[in-house]
């Protein structure tokens, strides 16, 4: 049994024993206003004390206090925990929210199985509801839909992969979250919703749900067009994070790499092969070669290296057909500005860049860590991008199976290290990428691609084992 599965089969013993309303003194017609739950940014903060993956967020939680210092940032939508097996909430901190904050949209977030649900959801004074489409079958969803139309509700309807896509698109639900946590396990992955996202393909506003501690990891979300963000555990443990989400839904949108990106690897389809990086390509002919070879990536160092790239080369290359990276160590500037004029989609930091500061130096961006020992795997849970790329300590060199295993556990693998075309293929075969990056094992000398190696190594990263 799932997490999920045990969390709605907890709920609907207890749907059993005390009836819909769980016990709560629910009034028997609404009485709070109704709010808009449509202004935008959606930026929904969350009322949560605790989850089946983290234990205790706050056990003492004051509702209403934490609800009040959302307020008071600029927040106009509030998401509030009723389940209260698994995550402490109930209906009661709902009403009592609304009736402080009458002005502020409420979400009711719970594992809703009927109708009767949202009607209860509506006396209680949400102004909208979740509905989880991997927990609600078709027919039972659109007729939820229909009760919070009717009822004058919002629904924020949440898929998790593509079966649920297709199972509401009929439905064409206008208001629908991407959650980047597997309701299944609980594990949670930045990259997920962005992945899913074109596969939404009728007129909706997108809500990127879950796994967001810092305003940056809002940043990939607003560039590929999300409307909005539900946080729940960042925001419970360090509210001032809502002013910080408010504020980075304001102002100029950050350029879509990471949309662009995972527009290559569509996640409907399997994967044929990972994507692949060429990096330490220093002119055109090179360029254009590795993405004629197949390269989803081209990247370009920008550090004292025999393979630095020339900055006035790397401005007029143009559209490749690939995207653009510049490689970085320590200092960013010369890939800061470039990117700041068009010419690079992204900037990786391959130096000793601290997490905080890495978003100052370059957006977006992704961190790469050279691993030398088990220790320095824990280096990848301290950045906040959603890839890091791990690297051998060396150029030329390779990783171990287990260190690679290791980091493999941690996050979807991005692998950098000693790829050539007679290893490549043992590479993927027992680790799976997401994403390979090779440099100096596809060279006729330091800085020149040579095309047969190019052509080898793609042979070799399509061939089926």
């Amino acid at each position: 049994m799932t997490i999920r599965d045990r969390i709605v089969a907890d709920r609907r013993a207890r749907v059993a024993r005390e009836g819909p309303a769980l016990g709560a003194a629910v009034p028997a017609a609404r009485q709070a206003p109704a709010a808009p739950f449509a202004a935008a940014p959606l930026v929904i903060c969350e009322i949560k004390r605790r989850s089946p993956s983290r234990g205790d967020i706050d056990a003492d939680l004051d509702v209403v206090g934490q609800a009040g210092r959302y307020a008071a940032a600029g927040i106009r939508h509030v998401s509030v925990l009723t389940e209260s097996d698994h995550f402490g909430g109930s209906l009661d901190d709902l009403m009592r929210i609304k009736r402080r904050f009458p002005d502020v949209a409420v979400l009711r977030k719970d594992f809703l199985l009927d109708e009767r649900d949202v009607e209860v959801s509506h006396r209680a004074g949400a102004d909208a509801v979740l509905l989880i489409a991997g927990m609600i079958g078709a027919d039972r969803l659109a007729s939820m839909l229909r009760a919070a139309e009717r009822l004058g509700m919002a629904a924020l309807v949440e898929v998790h992969d593509p079966a649920d896509v297709d199972q509401v698109r009929a439905a064409r639900p206008p208001l629908v979250g991407i959650n980047a946590r597997d309701l299944t396990t609980f594990g949670t992955d930045l990259a997920h919703p962005l992945r899913l996202r074109p596969l939404v393909d009728w007129p909706a506003r997108l809500v990127f749900e879950s796994g967001i501690f810092f305003a940056e990891q809002a940043s990939p979300a607003r560039a590929a067009g999300f409307a909005g963000v539900l946080v729940g555990e960042g925001v419970v443990r360090r509210p001032e994070l809502a002013g910080e989400l408010t504020a980075a839904f304001h102002g100029a949108a950050p350029a879509d790499f990471w949309g662009r990106l995972y527009a290559r690897s569509p996640l409907r389809e399997p994967a044929s092969r990972p994507l692949v990086k060429v990096c330490g390509v220093t002119c055109r002919d090179d360029a254009l070669r590795a993405v004629e070879a197949g390269a989803d990536l081209v990247g370009f160092v920008l550090a004292d290296s025999p393979r630095r790239a020339a900055p006035d080369m790397i401005a007029r290359l143009g559209d490749i057909g690939a995207l653009k990276v510049g490689v970085a160590a320590d200092d960013a500037s010369a890939a800061a500005a470039l990117q700041g004029g068009g010419h690079l989609d992204a900037v990786q930091l391959h130096g000793a860049e601290p997490a905080e500061r890495c978003a100052d130096l370059a957006q977006p961006y992704f961190k790469a860590v050279r691993v030398r020992a088990p220790a320095d795997l824990d280096r990848i849970d301290a950045y906040r991008c959603p890839r890091v790329l791990v690297d051998a300590p060396a150029a030329g060199r390779r990783l171990g199976a287990e260190l690679v295993d290791g980091a493999a556990a941690r996050r979807p693998l991005w692998l950098a290290g000693g790829l050539d075309p007679g290893n490549v293929r043992a590479v993927i075969d027992r680790h799976a990428p997401e994403l390979i990056d090779a440099s100096s094992g596809l060279e006729s000398a330091p800085g020149r691609k040579d095309p047969e190696r190019l052509r080898a190594f793609f042979a070799a990263v399509a061939r089926r084992s």
